[in-house]
């Protein structure tokens, strides 16, 4: 696997394969405890590892409520698309019903920092329409919110600096699964 770690940079790993395990398990558990009488949840990952982790904890699930799974992409709905040295590739957001009007819907994303990502997720979630409920659910939570957002299931929270990277590794992407901190020298 070829090291992204910019120039200047020291890389720490804080999590391995079996924290990621065990937070995603924790954050499963805690879902069906608060849906318990749900009929229908919609998982939506933030793309791209928002939507592994979506479908781990869907695994988890063996009794209702039923859960679907559905992509987010925020590209168009990113706020500093104008401060961005190289235009970021598209995908579209894939949601499996047409309207979600009424539904039980939560926002899955590896890492939440200033809580931009997912206020942009919240506004592609209600341009499909008008959910009874929106949750967010992480894996780390690093801390710096620059907006008012903050998540209903937390898989770990850490301490990081501002000019720390937080970065979830995933199987499915990265060919293993770990966090690691990338801090300057």
């Amino acid at each position: 696997m070829e090291s992204r770690l910019p120039e200047g940079y020291e890389e720490e790993v804080i999590y391995t394969s079996s924290d990621i395990a065990r937070f995603i398990e924790n954050i499963s558990r805690e879902i069906l405890s608060r849906h318990r009488n749900s009929k229908r949840i919609l998982l939506l990952g933030v793309r791209t590892r928002g939507i592994y982790i979506a479908e781990r904890i869907k695994k988890r699930f063996s009794s209702p409520p039923d859960i679907l799974i559905g992509t987010i992409d925020i590209t168009f709905y990113r706020d500093d698309l104008s401060h961005r040295h190289h235009w970021p590739e598209v995908k579209e957001s894939k949601i499996p019903v047409t309207d979600v009007t009424g539904e039980e819907v939560i926002i899955v994303d590896d890492v939440i920092f200033t809580g931009r990502t997912a206020r942009a997720a919240l506004d592609v979630v209600f341009d499909y329409g008008r959910p009874s409920r929106v949750e967010l659910a992480v894996l780390v939570d690093r801390g710096h919110r620059e907006l008012p957002i903050q998540p209903d299931y937390t898989g770990v929270v850490i301490e990081t600096k501002r000019e720390d990277a937080v970065l979830v590794e995933l199987e499915e992407v990265d060919g293993r699964d770990r966090v690691v901190i990338w801090r300057k020298k």
